[in-house]
């Protein structure tokens, strides 16, 4: 049951619509522009520098929140042993990024989990976040872009984890999300073999679909 109550609480965290509710804010549906994707690197392009940055933000704190003060304060009240909180933590984390991939209130729709899966594991396992971190600004610096970056550090992060100290539990988790996102990338991938997929700052006929 304790299990239960801090998944859904942390799905209904993650599940917060933020690119959408910044669309909303400007009087703009942000599926229906650009990418039409909730991420922040859409919102970016369309609402300006200052929403982008907000979105990413918050998008990465939920993951964070998720994985700290709710599960921490959930474990507090449910009396949890602090031997079990790694596993708390780690299905509060899949939960919130479930929550922001596949949020309730929009059908089921959302964003690509990026940014949440790295306040996730900024909580979990930060070595790890630094080293995908790099591998974003690396690829996105020799490429422009965004996709290709995302999921270089889609693969960076699990890669890392399995590298490092961690429980077989949290490299498992790492490789599925990791993975979960690359799968959300699928048409980027597409795009990028078709040579159409939109570079950072390019005006192209081909929307480019990002975090």
């Amino acid at each position: 049951m304790s299990y239960a109550v801090i998944a859904m609480a942390a799905y209904l965290l993650g599940s917060i619509p933020t690119g959408y509710l910044a669309g909303r804010a400007k009087g703009i549906d942000i599926r229906t522009v650009g990418s039409g994707n909730m991420g922040a690197a859409n919102v970016f392009r369309t609402l300006g520098k200052t929403a982008g940055v907000v979105v990413l933000v918050v998008d990465g704190l939920k993951g964070y929140a998720a994985c700290t003060w709710l599960c921490d304060g959930a474990l507090h009240l449910l009396n949890v042993p602090a031997a079990d909180a790694e596993l708390y933590r780690i299905i509060a984390g899949i939960a919130a990024v479930l929550g922001h991939n596949f949020t309730c209130w929009l059908r089921f729709k959302g964003g690509k989990g990026i940014a949440t899966s790295a306040g996730i594991f900024f909580a979990l396992a930060p070595l790890a976040v630094g080293v995908a971190l790099g591998a974003w600004i690396v690829v996105f610096a020799l490429s422009r872009y965004v996709s290709l970056a995302s999921i270089a550090a889609a693969v960076a992060l699990p890669a890392t984890v399995w590298l490092t100290p961690n429980s077989l539990t949290l490299r498992l988790v790492t490789t599925a999300l990791g993975l979960l996102a690359i799968a959300k990338h699928k048409g980027n991938v597409e795009r990028l073999f078709n040579g159409t997929e939109r570079q950072f700052g390019k005006k192209s006929a081909t929307p480019e679909a990002t975090k």
